[in-house]
């Protein structure tokens, strides 16, 4: 074993200068761009426009308490070099996989319809109010559709990476830009601290808790993005299993701590290696939340500053958001924010079309030994084999990506409502969400050493994890019960 330690000394650290963070920043991005769109752009301001301030609490309440529902997942693959989904499969029948599997295809088709008639809706306003094109919503979704999954298998990761950075910084400096213009009154800042709950607000605070700053269940698609991006614990993992340092993982037939990574027994420059592409993850992340917080504050604020009171819904949710910035700034600012808006919008309707089927197929590669034996959906790991047949990772991650352009887009061609479909969507992911939470928070606590401190959550953590999520169980147990079951509470 005296060799071992060569063939991991010519991993190159990465450099941890602001820089150098932005250029291996990734996943946690991704992660942020994601959500940052329909839940920003078309609920906040609904929130804004028909209750003021008054539903200002529910960004903190949803970014709070679910910050260690996605940490967990990046905590995860950062420190074995596996995905979730690979822990799921060790739970007995496989049932988190079969659940996550089921409901990521309804979501492929429902929750991508909202995304893309969003996105849709954006160039809905543009053709219709300065060239006069009144042309049905379904088709600018088509052609957003049809470009966003050629870019995805032409560029793959890389691809999805880089159009993240690009719209994630025309997002940013447009909205914020625009709220220096006119900011909120700090009199009303109190009112992310006081818990209201105006009549017919329901669905938007099921909207806020279930998609900010995005559904619980996109951690396991930034965890397949983790893996994807080969760095770190992921670059190696496969290294270590060979040369014995880890166990091998099969799907069929290892069980949990077969996950497990003893990092302090790796050689010195591999420890370094992992534990600066650790930070750097948990960093990715903590940026994008952040990032997503101020900007889902600042949206709301604007709509309650501009609009409020007006009824947020239909195809005019563009022009009427709009507003915001031709009110604030001047005409000029219209442009401004346009690019924003489409940049929000887009990205997210862009990142699913990437993020849902590559769990898709995840989801398959742990459940059929076929798709197990053909895994992989980068093409320089794909042979003929995996092209010939139909059951490999690398098809059926293709197959769903079409599926859900085609379902979206007739979705939208037969409920052409965008505010409506973001809002049902996300009520769905509401109810996904708890049990996700609870297995990501589960396997971190279960496979991850708990003498590996620097990657092990410390007692705080953990105890504020479980609390979190006992907190937003409640929380959606609350609004199942008042959109499912018609229950009345607190006032209605």
């Amino acid at each position: 074993m005296a060799d071992k330690p060569d063939a991991f000394d010519k991993l190159p650290l990465p450099e941890t200068s602001p820089r150098g963070l932005m250029r291996h920043f990734g996943p946690g991005l991704i992660l942020m761009m994601t959500g940052i769109g329909t839940s920003h752009l078309v609920t906040a301001p609904a929130a804004g426009g028909r209750f003021e301030y008054a539903l200002l609490w529910c960004i903190p309440v949803a970014y709070v308490f679910k910050y260690y529902g996605f940490e967990m997942a990046f905590r995860f693959t950062n420190a074995t070099g596996r995905s979730m989904l690979d822990a799921y499969t060790t739970a007995p029948g496989k049932w988190p996989v079969w659940y996550v599997l089921i409901t990521t295809i309804i979501q492929s088709a429902l929750g991508q319809a909202g995304r893309l008639a969003a996105a849709a809706a954006v160039l809905f306003f543009i053709f219709s109010e300065y060239l006069g094109l009144g042309l049905p919503s379904w088709l600018y979704g088509l052609g957003l559709g049809v470009l966003s999954v050629g870019i995805i298998l032409y560029g793959r990761y890389a691809a999805v990476e880089l159009a993240t950075k690009i719209l994630a910084g025309i997002l940013f400096v447009s909205t914020v830009g625009v709220y220096v213009f006119n900011p909120a009154p700090l009199s009303e800042m109190g009112h992310f601290f006081t818990v209201e709950i105006p009549g017919g607000s329901w669905l938007i605070i099921a909207a806020f808790l279930g998609l900010l700053p995005t559904g619980i269940e996109v951690s396991l698609q930034a965890s397949e993005w983790g893996k994807a991006k080969r760095v770190g614990m992921g670059r190696i993992r496969e290294q270590l299993e060979r040369e014995g340092y880890a166990r091998p993982f099969d799907a069929f037939s290892s069980t949990a701590d077969d996950l497990r990574v003893e990092i302090s027994k790796l050689p010195a420059h591999a420890q370094e290696y992992c534990r600066r592409w650790f930070r750097i993850g948990i960093w990715d992340f903590t940026l994008g939340h952040v990032v997503s917080f101020i900007l889902a504050a600042i949206f709301l604020l604007l709509a309650a500053v501009t609009l409020y009171p007006d009824d947020v819904a239909g195809n005019a949710v563009i022009g009427a958001i709009a507003r915001i910035f031709t009110e604030t700034a001047g005409p000029a600012m219209m442009f401004v924010f346009l690019a924003g808006a489409f940049a929000a919008t887009f990205s997210t309707a862009f990142n699913y079309f990437d993020g849902w089927p590559r769990v898709v197929a995840a989801c398959c590669r742990n459940l059929f030994r076929e798709t197990a034996e053909l895994s992989g959906v980068a093409a320089e790991g794909v042979t003929e084999a995996h092209r010939r047949s139909w059951w490999s990772e690398y098809n059926i991650y293709r197959v769903t990506m079409f599926y859900s352009l085609i379902a979206a887009v007739l979705i939208i061609a037969g409920l052409p409502r965008p505010v409506f479909l973001v809002l049902v969507s996300s009520a769905l992911a509401f109810f996904i969400a708890p049990v996700i939470f609870f297995l990501n928070i589960y396997y971190c606590v279960t496979v991850i050493p708990k003498n590996e401190k620097g990657f092990y959550p410390s007692q705080p953590v953990v105890w504020f994890s479980w609390f979190s999520l006992a907190v937003f169980t409640a929380l959606t147990i609350v609004i199942i019960l008042a959109r499912v079951f018609g229950v009345t509470l607190f006032g209605g």
